[in-house]
């Protein structure tokens, strides 16, 4: 049987936002480098990521 390409693209960088919002109490500006994993992930992916809904949302909470 061939190897399957992931299926859903950005799904390991969506658990570890949420694993590192866990580890720090639910404040997103704790996990800027994995939120920036995640934007990274999705751009490549043209957002075809159920994962990238989410993104947007939490760069608003990054610091200018």
């Amino acid at each position: 049987m061939a190897v399957e390409k992931q299926k859903e693209p950005c799904k390991k960088e969506a658990c570890d936002i949420q694993a590192c919002l866990t580890k720090n109490n639910f404040i997103p500006q704790r996990c800027l480098k994995v939120i920036e994993l995640l934007q990274s992930c999705c751009e490549k992916c043209n957002n075809k990521s159920t994962h990238c809904g989410s993104v947007s949302g939490l760069l608003k909470t990054k610091p200018k």
